[in-house]
This record gives structure tokens, C-alpha cells and sequence, in this order.
């Protein structure tokens, strides 16, 4: 796992455009699942642009923090790192 928000953010934005499938804590034990495409990252931010087949809005941000606590797992289709803060 990452050790910090700024290796987070170096290791998504190698990653932009690519599928990826995103795993959320949607509260009250619930676990969102999408996919997408990681379309932007910004200095506290990332953007994920939906399957629109799928969901009923279009894109979704979350924070590197998140990442961090482990709120949100991203799992990259093309590759077989199971998330983004790779090395452990």
C-alpha cells in the first residue's frame, strides 16, 4: 500500500484513460461497484467517468484520502495490480 497521498496521485497519473472497476464504501454496510474510465486527476481529486449503461449519472470524484483509508479500492482491468497504491 502506499505510504502517502502524493504516491497515490503519481500512481493514478500514469493511469489516466485507462478501465478501471472502483469499489465504494457506500455506508450502512453497503458496497458501491462501478466502472469506468479515470479521466483527470487533480491536486485533492481524481475523476472517474462512468459506464453509462450502468449508472445513472455520468462521472464521480474522490479524494486521494480515500484511497488511503481504504474507502475506495481501484482495480485496474488491464492489469493484474489489484489496486492503484501497488507496492506494499
Amino acid at each position: 500500500m502506499a505510504k502517502t497521498l502524493i504516491e497515490i496521485k503519481q500512481g493514478l497519473e500514469g493511469q489516466i484513460g485507462k478501465r478501471l472497476t472502483l469499489k465504494a464504501n457506500g455506508g450502512r454496510r453497503k458496497t458501491i461497484e462501478r466502472s469506468g474510465v479515470l479521466a483527470e486527476t487533480y491536486p485533492s481529486v481524481f475523476i472517474v467517468e462512468l459506464d453509462q449503461e450502468e449508472n445513472a449519472f455520468e462521472r464521480v470524484s474522490y479524494s486521494y484520502a480515500d484511497v488511503l483509508t481504504e474507502t475506495v479500492e481501484l482495480n485496474f482491468n488491464d492489469e493484474n495490480t489489484k489496486s492503484v497504491v501497488m507496492d506494499q
